[in-house]
């Protein structure tokens, strides 16, 4: 199987530092303003580095109230989706969340994004679990920030890794994640499971194939475009409807690589030996958020996850939204909801 065949079907596979001072942040942020929504006129934010366990330094924006009190106020991680970045979909969250009085840091996982790590355009399902802990650790530092009270975001294939790192780190309070993937399973088993044996072997030998091309030039090669310039038509609907969030100005930033571009050839590997959701039934007795949409073509990862985690936890099955209304959608997210979880469980 060549290694274009074998990307090509796992690309749909699988489509501190201190703050700033307020006046710095606040007179770069008024030239800098580069979100796919709009700025809230009720919220701060500052841009931020912090690093991880494994040294890269990441690089988030951290929102926060206008007019909070002195009083330490409790706090939020926050990222995804897999291929996003923060100005996307977790921006949006953050901002939201931080409307309702949390502190609320989005950020780039390490390798992509304004974050560091080389090569870049590639993932771990161990490092960027741990990038999720390292902005715990980050917010846990802060004076403004009630160490006691930080929660966990996960979006899309970071909603993954975050129910994985929450089931380590035990300063995680609650855990909300929405349009969930456990992107191990996907890419080591193909959408519903369809990856047969034959066809998981074959892919492994064609990306250990590519490890020697890459060896020998010194450079990670690039895998396909994760999204087209345009759509043929003939496209699986989830992909139609991955393109109308990144690839149009709903939901386009250049740095991000679903937007502009794909993951290093070789991306896969890791998450196809080592399953994120292995210890989820330890995040309990911490409560449990999973939302889904109706329609979407990732919802059975959601329900799976629920029926693998123990109490306390719920599920939420949001009437007739697809995977990515669940990224910007301010009718179909439901943060009445979320903002009532945390608020109950931090």
């Amino acid at each position: 199987m060549e290694i274009s065949h074998v990307i090509k079907k796992l690309t749909y596979v699988t489509l501190g530092t201190f703050l700033l001072s307020a006046h710095q942040a606040n007179a770069a942020n008024e030239l800098t303003w580069d979100k796919t929504f709009p700025k809230s006129n009720t919220v701060e934010y500052q841009k931020i580095h912090f690093k991880n366990r494994y040294g890269i330094t990441l690089v988030g924006d951290v929102y926060m109230p206008k007019n909070r009190s002195a009083k330490a106020l409790p706090a939020l991680a926050i990222t995804g989706p897999y291929g996003g970045v923060k100005e996307q979909s977790s921006g949006l969250y953050a901002q939201t969340m931080a409307e309702r009085g949390f502190i609320a840091v989005a950020f780039d996982p390490s390798f992509t994004g304004e974050s560091g790590g080389e090569p870049r355009n590639v993932s771990s399902p161990d490092i960027n679990s741990e990038d999720i802990s390292a902005a715990v650790d980050f917010l846990g530092i802060q004076p403004f920030v009630d160490k006691s009270k930080i929660g966990v975001i996960g979006i899309c294939g970071f909603g993954g890794m975050g129910l994985n790192a929450a089931a380590i780190d035990k300063r995680i309070k609650a855990i909300t994640v929405t349009s969930m993937y456990d992107m191990s399973r996907v890419m080591s088993k193909g959408y519903f499971d369809q990856l047969s044996l034959e066809e998981r072997t074959k892919a492994l030998e064609a990306l250990n194939e590519q490890r020697w091309v890459d060896a020998k030039k010194g450079t990670p090669a690039s895998g396909p475009r994760l999204l087209p310039e345009a759509l043929k038509g003939d496209e699986p609907q989830f992909v139609k409807e991955y393109f109308d969030y990144y690839r149009t100005p709903r939901g386009f930033h250049a740095r991000s690589l679903n937007s502009t571009g794909g993951w290093n050839a070789t991306n896969p590997l890791a998450f196809m030996n080592m399953p994120l959701m292995s210890y989820i039934k330890e995040i309990s007795p911490r409560p449990l958020l999973i939302i889904a949409g109706e329609k979407a073509h990732s919802r059975y990862f959601s329900e799976d996850a629920y029926k693998a985690a123990n109490e306390p936890k719920e599920l939420m099955i949001i009437p007739n939204a697809v995977h990515v209304d669940l990224y910007d959608q301010m009718d179909k997210i439901p943060f009445d909801k979320i903002d009532a979880f945390f608020k109950t469980n931090l």
